[in-house]
């Protein structure tokens, strides 16, 4: 199946203390695989979007491992939570809440995203 390529101008914002930040556009995100963006003060985040067009933003560096490698993990649902797996050692993050849902006790920070 071919899919025809998006006619919008649409860019991906994230929300950051100070204001919204504009990341990418919105094609750069296909459905089912995760891009990684520089933020101003030098952190890396992780963004996804589903196939229903929803869009998430994590911290893209994986906790357990230390590397800065969640967008490239893959992404599922469990029990109707999207999340994403780790390529390290495959833990996975709600894409929501960050949780992580093989380890309570763990967590990556999200951010606030939208399309304009």
């Amino acid at each position: 199946m071919t899919l025809a390529p998006e006619t919008t101008d649409l860019k991906v914002q994230l929300q950051l203390a100070d204001g919204w930040f504009t990341v990418c556009d919105l094609s750069a995100l296909l459905p089912g695989r995760g891009v990684a963006a520089l933020l101003p003060d030098g952190r890396q985040v992780a963004l996804f979007r589903d196939r229903a067009g929803e869009l998430y933003a994590i911290d893209n560096r994986d906790p357990f491992g230390g590397a800065a490698v969640l967008s490239r993990g893959l992404t599922g649902t469990h029990r109707g939570r999207p999340f994403v797996a780790s390529p390290l050692l495959k833990q996975r993050f709600d894409l929501r809440t960050g949780e992580c849902l093989d380890d309570e006790s763990v967590r990556v920070a999200t951010y606030g995203v939208r399309a304009r």
